[in-house]
């Protein structure tokens, strides 16, 4: 495509390399599983705005290689905005231009006139038609309030309107309004999907007008970029996570010759991707150019470790954290999904729904570990009630439950609590007397350099026993090695056959469990090192 379609406006807007990266070198992009995830999660939510505004057509076509015939969308639209159809969902635009450059030289082996023609390409989300024109709603899968103060957050979805307006306008229509359409997450679902509260509507006229004013020149020199062969020597900057983490970041990163371990593989917390970039910029980029800094007591420790090979044990903080604990002991972890659209009463937009849990129990120091587990049935039907009911059989009220990042198990059981009142005063005892695995681990207690700066259990678990076949996430099956998995596949299962839903199944109770062990493994490994 010679010319810029909405999302290559948007990558130039970003970042002039980002979009010639985009356009002529994607292999060097990291996409991660959860951006696919929330991708699909956004066609979802497209497809339910389209029906916000009542009757509907749709502008789709397919070329026979299953990619989309822009041309033939293009007239689609044409098509029934001369008919008067008053919400045309995809509504497409291609606004050409032809450029003519004159054989400056004359030469008569060359024509008079070298001519070319860019094209713009855009597609409306939602097409509305009004009094005098056209207005432009465009859907994102993103989630607020009802928007009071909420401008500063909005104001990275401008350029992408913008641009769109300005397509419709080189097009001859007159855009009347510009709007954003986005989740309610103060919408609670009670019995059918109520579209009209699950949607919020913010009028983006001032922002947009701001940025319409900011087009022609930056559709000028994106088109620039993507003529020049050359790619752009642009240097690391906020731009790289601002407004979106860019997926060439790493690429760029070996560009400027910075190899890992670096300021930007540091410790995040109090130590944000702002100070990491002030930090490269005055040329502390190494390990070894960080070393004699003062950047924070964990950051400090983690170059130190790197550098020399060192572990960061504390017996007597380990020893402070472990007096905490009372036999019988209760590691617990979660599994949960997320879907932006609401599916059960009482859910909000983007509710983590709990649908497993896996529990190991230490009755006592002497005794051996039990094991339960909770999955629930793969019929499409709310699976909270009975997991809470069950946990409240599985652990008792008063009793010490361990979690790793405890904050999530926390959130998961009190919303429970709230949900179901009959089961509040039990599931809230055992949300406050859940105790946090990784607080030694954040706390600089035990620090190895195989943690590479981060205290996730994934993280935590290969450093502290490596080449352990027994604790290797990659050594399950294919299904289910992580959260992200568990969270996909889940609710699938109702639509696989038997024996491919029974395999899934046991994918999920093994990931779960080894989650749990892998708990089990790490507390015994603190109380190894505390010489209790």
């Amino acid at each position: 495509m010679k010319g810029l379609s909405k999302s290559r406006y948007t990558a130039f807007c970003q970042c002039p390399k980002n979009l010639w990266l985009k356009v002529f070198k994607p292999e060097e992009a990291i996409v991660d599983a959860g951006i696919q995830a929330r991708f699909e999660q956004g066609n979802v939510v497209g497809d339910l705005a389209m029906q916000l505004y009542g009757d509907f057509k749709e502008a789709h076509a397919e070329l026979p290689d299953g990619k989309l015939d822009l041309g033939k969308m293009v007239e689609q639209t044409r098509q029934w905005m001369k008919e008067g159809v008053e919400n045309i969902a995809e509504a497409s635009f291609v606004y050409e231009r032809e450029h003519r450059v004159e054989n400056a030289l004359l030469d008569p082996d060359k024509p008079l006139f070298k001519t070319w023609k860019e094209s713009h390409y855009c597609a409306v989300d939602i097409l509305r038609k009004t009094a005098d024109g056209w207005a432009i709603y465009e859907v994102k899968s993103t989630s607020f309030p009802e928007f009071n103060g909420q401008e500063t957050k909005l104001e990275k979805y401008a350029p992408d309107i913008a641009y769109q307006k300005w397509v419709l306008t080189q097009c001859g229509i007159n855009v009347t309004g510009t709007y954003l359409v986005c989740l309610n997450s103060d919408y609670v679902r009670q019995g059918g999907l109520d579209i009209q509260q699950l949607f919020v509507v913010k009028d983006m006229k001032a922002m947009v007008d701001d940025e319409y004013l900011k087009v022609p020149a930056r559709v000028s020199q994106a088109l620039k970029v993507l003529k020049s062969e050359q790619e752009p020597d642009l240097d690391l900057s906020e731009c790289c996570m601002k407004p979106y983490g860019c997926a060439f970041f790493d690429y760029c990163k070996r560009q400027h010759g910075v190899t890992s371990p670096s300021v930007f593989d540091l410790y995040g917390v109090g130590f944000s991707f702002k100070k990491k970039l002030d930090s490269y910029h005055q040329g502390l980029i190494t390990f070894e150019d960080l070393r004699s800094t003062d950047i924070g007591p964990i950051q400090n420790m983690q170059i130190e470790a790197a550098l020399t090979g060192k572990e960061f044990i504390n017996p007597a903080g380990i020893r402070k954290f472990l007096e905490k604990l009372t036999y019988p002991l209760y590691f617990l972890d979660f599994e949960t999904m997320q879907d932006a659209v609401p599916q059960y009463d009482g859910a909000k937009v983007y509710a983590q729904i709990t649908f497993q849990y896996s529990l190991h129990i230490k009755p006592s120091a002497t005794a051996d570990y039990q094991h339960t587990a909770f999955l629930a049935p793969s019929d499409g039907k709310d699976p909270r009630r009975a997991l809470a009911e069950q946990l409240c059989e599985d652990i008792p009220k008063d009793v010490c439950t361990l979690a790793y990042n405890k904050m999530f198990e926390r959130g998961r059981i009190l919303e429970l609590a709230a949900l179901y009142p009959d089961l509040s005063d039990h599931l809230t005892n055992i949300a406050e007397h859940i105790v946090d695995l990784i607080d030694p681990f954040r706390a600089g207690d035990y620090y190895v350099p195989a943690m590479g700066g981060s205290f996730s259990i994934k993280s935590v678990l290969p450093a502290l026993f490596p080449g352990d076949p027994e604790l290797n996430y990659h050594n399950l099956d294919d299904r289910c090695q992580n959260g992200g998995d568990a969270m996909t596949i889940f609710p699938r299962i109702k639509d696989m056959d038997p024996e491919e839903a029974a395999a899934s199944r046991q994918a999920l109770l093994n990931y779960c469990k080894l989650d749990t062990w892998a708990m089990v493994k790490v507390w015994e490994r603190l109380v190894q090192e505390a010489k209790i």
